[in-house]
This record gives structure tokens, C-alpha cells and sequence, in this order.
């Protein structure tokens, strides 16, 4: 992962109380310079000029992060130009399945969800678009990790680890790339309870030029996500999707 040189100490700090305010789910002056270590009116004066900004509003005494960051998210997914090319077919692939159908792309070495589609009997999970993911741990991030240069792997590792998620979890760097070396083997990979109890899912990387642009993957309930339904028939239909966003990417 790349470093600044020269990092802003007040850029970080802005950053670090907008993701503390994320992750508190809300909260106030007090909570959040104890979350952060900083005193009360340093904290108070970056609230406000954030506040000031509309990046965050307070309701009574809590802040929360503003919905201004929805539309700067908005614009930035419209720039990639896998979106608009994937979402029509991840779409298709949600109602003909039914299942959760889901686009994802790599970003600073984790796993972002750019687009989600629910078919009829999509299962309830904890994603949702603009979250993000280890790599590792899921069926589209494994398909996306098996086609990027090793080198870029290590990266990744150095940098966020190999986080255990549940029991399943891949644990060492040998054993992720056995796992890597079976999807190019077959085109797609697997997450059985990797990331969620109960929760296995099928993904197929979208590759271009020997580049991998992201993955497309489909989720649901172990008890459903089982025999040749998920063996068979499921990546079946996906490597069916992923060819077709290929071709369209390629010459649209």
C-alpha cells in the first residue's frame, strides 16, 4: 500500500474522527475524543468545521455523518467504468436466480461493494454497497486475488493480515495460495462460511486484457447453497454472466 511522504496531520485527524463517528454509529463530543484520545475542544472545533461543511449533522447531542458523502460516493461509482457496463447483467442475474447477486472491485487492497441486486428468495446479510471486505475471506475477493500479480498479493497481506473471520476463514499465506491456484484452475471461487456463519456464496473474476476488473458473485443460505445447485449450476450461470460483461466491456 502506498504511504504519503509528507502526511497532513490535520487531513488524518479529520479522517480518523469521521471514521470514528462511522463506526460509534453516532455519538458525542465526550465519546469521541475518549474513542480518539484527544481533548474535548480540539475535537469540538474539527466537529464543527465538519459540521459547518454539511460532511456531518448533529441530531440533540449526537453527530452523525452527513449524507453528503452518499453523493461524492454516487459520482465516484459512476466513474468506474465496470458499473455501468455490469450492473444490467448482475441485475438479470439476480431475477433469474433469485438469489443476492453482488459486483465488487478491489480498492486499497480490500473488498468494496459497488452494486447489489435481490432476487425473489435473496437472503438477508450485513453488506451493503459502499461496505468493504477483506479479500480473503470471500468468494469475490479469492477470484479477484487469484488474478492479480503475486507481488500485489503480498502487498495486500503485509498491509490488513489474514484476519480470521469465522473458523473457515483462510489462515496462512500457503494455504491462500493453494486456494488461488485451484480458482484459475477452475474460473471461480468459493466462500463456504468464510466470512458469515451460515452464509456461503460462488463468485467468477471479470478479466481484460489479463487484468482483473473486479468479480460478480451470488449469496445465500447454507441450507440452500448446497449439491449441484451450488457445485454446478450456480457457477454455470455466473461464468455465463461474467462472459458477457467481458465482451460488452471490451467493445462497447
Amino acid at each position: 500500500m502506498s504511504q504519503a511522504r509528507n502526511p497532513v496531520g490535520a487531513t488524518e485527524t479529520t479522517f480518523a474522527i469521521i471514521e470514528a463517528i462511522d463506526e460509534l454509529d453516532g455519538c458525542g463530543v465526550t465519546d469521541l475524543a475518549d474513542h480518539l484520545g484527544m481533548p474535548k475542544s480540539t475535537v469540538h472545533n474539527y466537529l464543527s468545521t465538519l459540521e459547518q461543511e454539511e460532511y456531518i449533522h448533529k441530531e440533540e447531542a449526537s453527530y452523525q455523518v452527513g449524507i453528503k458523502f452518499l453523493d461524492i460516493g454516487a459520482s465516484a461509482r459512476r466513474r468506474l467504468p465496470i458499473y455501468e457496463v455490469a450492473k444490467p447483467e448482475v441485475n438479470k442475474l439476480a431475477e433469474e436466480t433469485g438469489e443476492l447477486a453482488n459486483l465488487l472491485i478491489e480498492d486499497h487492497g480490500k473488498g468494496v461493494y459497488v452494486h447489489q441486486a435481490r432476487g425473489e428468495q435473496a437472503v438477508q446479510v450485513d453488506s451493503s454497497v459502499g461496505a468493504r471486505v477483506d479479500l480473503h475471506a470471500t468468494a469475490f475477493g479469492k477470484a479477484i486475488l487469484a488474478h492479480l500479480p503475486v507481488s500485489r498479493v503480498d502487498d495486500i497481506i503485509e498491509h490488513h493480515g489474514l484476519p480470521q473471520r469465522t473458523e473457515r476463514t483462510v489462515g496462512t499465506r500457503e494455504e491462500l495460495e493453494t486456494v488461488l491456484d485451484e480458482i484459475r484452475e477452475r474460473g471461480y471461487a468459493v466462500d463456504d462460511q468464510e466470512r458469515l456463519e451460515g452464509l456461503r456464496c460462488v463468485a467468477a473474476p471479470i478479466l481484460t486484457d489479463s487484468r482483473v476488473l473486479g468479480a460478480v458473485s451470488l449469496s445465500g443460505p447454507g441450507n440452500r447453497m448446497q449439491g449441484d445447485y451450488f457445485e454446478e449450476e450456480l457457477p454455470m450461470r455466473l461464468l455465463e454472466t461474467v462472459n458477457v460483461i467481458e465482451l460488452n466491456f471490451t467493445y462497447s
